[in-house]
């Protein structure tokens, strides 16, 4: 590869959708899609796609690698989002799980899915076109690029829809998540490409819900408690774990040590009983054992989504509810969110 790949510029969290009139230069309001970040590069003669972190994602997605040089004009280095979008016409939308399978050590699977499950890029950003590095233009400049580039360009590759109008973003933020995106971005327009910083503002949607403590994991270090398993009842009265709360302080996992401790399973001899935690593709050799506790207790969390019966990233401890009977805690609290077609986001 004869580019090298920056680091992507990364997004900070905040509650609402800003005023554009508070930054010099306004902002340009996006989708917030729910996929793998990626910076698709093309040198003329090979192709990289970059994540966020440090797995390349290259080799996961056979069917972009041959798309990028068929559809691309010239070499470029796009930043954007793979996605995988599945469902009926007239009602499609992104799916998080069709697209973590795609993360496969075996390459007859990997091609499988790539022919079953086909992945798009949306792009957002362009980074080079051609022989000229773009990073040092402001945004406004180098969307006018991406578009004339990929003014033309079919599936997969898409151009994400974009707006100066908050109105039209609270809009979205609102509707498509039917469609399964997480919420909304906004890009200061003037601002430069800016590697590694937190230089972009994302608004995603937040709610509550009462959930029932039912195991922990033990903290890395060996001491304190890492993580609290949660769940919720379903109609079938089965208790189904549904995520996990994290990011405590480290006086505050010694504490929830004890207060949990009542809690706690025991065998006969008083040891504490262990249980194997759901392991996926991406947890490899790691330790997913925790420790199991009466499912008696009661704990609201913050969360933004929920991806099938679980919530699709991890939530926040808000506060315990001793006033709730865990029977209660059932998916049927959590809020519905009306189905938007995904191709009406891709299109408008």
């Amino acid at each position: 590869m004869l580019f090298d790949l920056p680091a992507p510029m990364l997004a900070k969290a905040v509650g609402a959708i800003p005023d554009p009139a508070r930054h010099p230069g306004g902002l340009l309001f996006e989708p917030k899609w729910d996929g793998f970040r990626v910076l698709a590069a093309w040198d003329g003669t090979d192709v990289e796609l970059g994540s966020r972190g440090a797995k390349p994602l290259t080799r996961y997605f056979p069917e972009l690698v041959e798309a990028l040089p068929r559809l691309l004009p010239r070499p470029a280095i796009i930043d954007g989002e793979i996605v995988v979008a599945t469902g009926p016409a007239g009602s499609r939308r992104l799916d998080w799980e069709a697209l973590s399978q795609r993360i496969h050590p075996a390459a007859s699977r990997v091609a499988l899915l790539s022919e079953q499950t086909p992945a798009m890029i949306v792009a957002f950003d362009l980074l080079r076109d051609g022989d000229e590095d773009l990073t040092a233009l402001p945004f406004r400049e180098r969307r006018e690029r991406l578009l004339a580039l990929l003014a033309s360009a079919p599936d997969p590759l898409h151009v994400t829809r974009a707006t100066t109008d908050a109105a039209a973003a609270a809009d979205w933020l609102s509707r498509f998540e039917g469609a399964g995106l997480d919420g909304v971005v906004a890009k200061p327009l003037d601002d430069s490409y800016q590697p590694g910083k937190r230089a972009m503002l994302k608004i995603k949607h937040a709610r509550t819900a009462d959930v029932v403590a039912l195991g922990y994991r033990v903290h890395a270090s060996g001491s304190g408690v890492g993580s609290i398993l949660v769940g919720l009842y379903g109609e079938d009265g089965l208790l189904r774990q549904v995520g996990g709360v994290s990011a405590f302080t480290n006086a505050r996992r010694q504490e929830l040590v004890d207060e949990l401790e009542p809690l706690v399973e025991r065998d006969a001899e008083g040891q504490l009983v262990r249980a194997e935690g759901e392991r996926s593709r991406f947890s490899g050799s790691k330790d997913v054992s925790f420790v199991p506790l009466r499912p008696e207790r009661v704990l609201e969390v913050r969360y933004d989504q929920l991806e099938g019966l679980r919530f699709r990233h991890t939530v926040q401890f808000e506060r315990w509810r001793p006033d709730r009977d865990p029977r209660s805690c059932t998916y049927e609290q959590l809020e519905h969110v009306p189905r938007f077609d995904l191709d009406d986001v891709l299109e408008g």
